[in-house]
């Protein structure tokens, strides 16, 4: 757990985690789902994204699931993922993490940490920065003492599928899941440690999982999923939004001309367009998605995005008002629509809004704090408005802006609250 701990921190400090909330979501549901089948764990199970085109998975200490962004979107269907989610589960629930660092346990904790915070920024920078921090935390060879064996990929295999016959997803996933791993060209592959490699053996793997699942068919108990997880949704929001554009564009542009209809797609190239600046074209693929996809709230949230870019607030509002009570979209929902009325002028709506957005989610958008500040300058609340702009500057780690503004808020504010809020909010950062 100390060294989980520890790993963590230097994950999250370089953001190497995907902060999407709908992408998350569903991560975590498949996760939680199949972890609801396990006995009595020693761990607290997270479920996490790596914002990367890599095609790789792993459980790290402590039982942090990471599945890769790259991962994602060359699966086809939700099974593929729950297969690769499940085995990355038994890894953790067989203890094969904890075995691995007991027999690395003469390495202390920081640098074992260290060495596992390098493999992922290696894979997301290509390998330099990596590759540097490996190096000062661990001797040349050590990394090894960190890799699976087969024995233990074996075992991973065979209670994912146990857990997978009886969650509600397909067990087959795994086995089509492997051989899109098998298949898998992944950036950078040769500077990655085997820990998180895609796991070795791969081809007598699927030979092993193929004998498990012959004649396999689902007993009539079987759980049936009680959500739609809306694969493809995700997956192409994570194409359209997160991966390189003009690649991922000429990839949508030959997936549409064999299939225009496809809401999925035209979802992502809409969401490609407004990356592209090309709103109008944006717009069209939205739309057209909408019209397969009546009052989708993933639609409608990107729709409204663009209409405020447009600056088309009016626009924006009525469209971002049918999303603001969905469970997962409505908290970014809130987001646009403080920043449209901000746009109208509408400050007490906007600062309603926004005000959500700080107390619910205070990392998703740290800009929620720049348009905070703005209102407070407006409303000739200076104090205040240093107070917010500290808060953002200290979100996006510029440090230096984060105090200025945090002092020149102590030099004019009069509310005891925060005042001391600012105090403890300086002492912080000058960490």
């Amino acid at each position: 757990m100390e060294v989980g701990k520890k790993f963590m921190e230097m994950v999250e400090r370089r953001q190497m985690i995907l902060n999407d909330p709908i992408a998350n979501h569903m991560v975590n549901r498949v996760g939680s789902h199949i972890f609801s089948f396990l006995p009595p764990q020693p761990f607290s199970y997270s479920f996490n994204i790596v914002d990367d085109d890599v095609f790789n998975a792993f459980a790290s200490p402590a039982a942090n699931i990471f599945v890769y962004r790259g991962l994602i979107t060359s699966l086809d269907s939700i099974d593929e993922l729950a297969g690769i989610i499940a085995h990355e589960v038994a890894h953790a629930a067989s203890r094969h993490v904890s075995e691995s660092i007991d027999r690395s346990k003469y390495i202390n904790i920081g640098s074992l940490a260290g060495m596992l915070a390098g493999v992922i920024i290696g894979t997301t920078s290509g390998g330099d920065a990596g590759a540097a921090i490996i190096k000062g935390s661990m001797a040349v060879g050590q990394t090894t003492m960190l890799a699976f064996t087969r024995s233990n990929e074996t075992e991973a295999d065979e209670k994912g599928i146990m857990f997978l016959k009886e969650s509600c997803f397909s067990p087959m996933g795994l086995q089509s899941g492997l051989m899109k791993i098998r298949a898998a060209d992944f950036r950078g592959v040769e500077a990655i440690p085997d820990y998180v490699k895609t796991h070795p053996g791969t081809g007598k793997r699927i030979a092993h999982v193929a004998t498990i699942l012959s004649g396999y068919t689902p007993s009539k108990a079987k759980t049936k999923c009680k959500e739609n997880f809306r694969f493809n949704m995700v997956k192409y929001r994570l194409l359209g939004l997160y991966s390189e554009i003009e690649p991922t564009f000429n990839l949508l542009k030959t997936q549409l001309e064999n299939d225009p209809l496809n809401p999925a797609i035209n979802y992502g190239m809409g969401l490609l367009c407004a990356r592209k600046f090309m709103r109008k074209k944006a717009l069209s693929h939205l739309k057209k998605a909408l019209s397969m996809n009546v009052f989708d709230p993933m639609i409608l949230l990107a729709i409204g995005r663009i209409y405020l870019l447009d600056g088309e607030p009016i626009k924006a509002v009525n469209v971002l008002q049918g999303v603001k009570s969905d469970p997962v979209m409505g908290i970014m929902a809130k987001f646009h629509l403080g920043e449209a009325y901000l746009e109208m002028q509408n400050l007490e709506l906007a600062k309603k809004n926004l005000k959500i957005v700080i107390d619910e989610k205070p990392l998703l958008y740290p800009k929620a704090y720049y348009n905070m500040a703005h209102i407070m300058s407006q409303e000739k609340r200076g104090g205040f408005s240093h107070f917010y702009l500290g808060q953002y500057y200290s979100k996006i780690k510029k440090y230096k802006n984060a105090k200025f503004h945090f002092n020149k808020a102590l030099d004019t504010l009069d509310d005891s609250e925060f005042i001391k809020k600012t105090e403890t909010l300086l002492k912080e950062i000058s960490k």
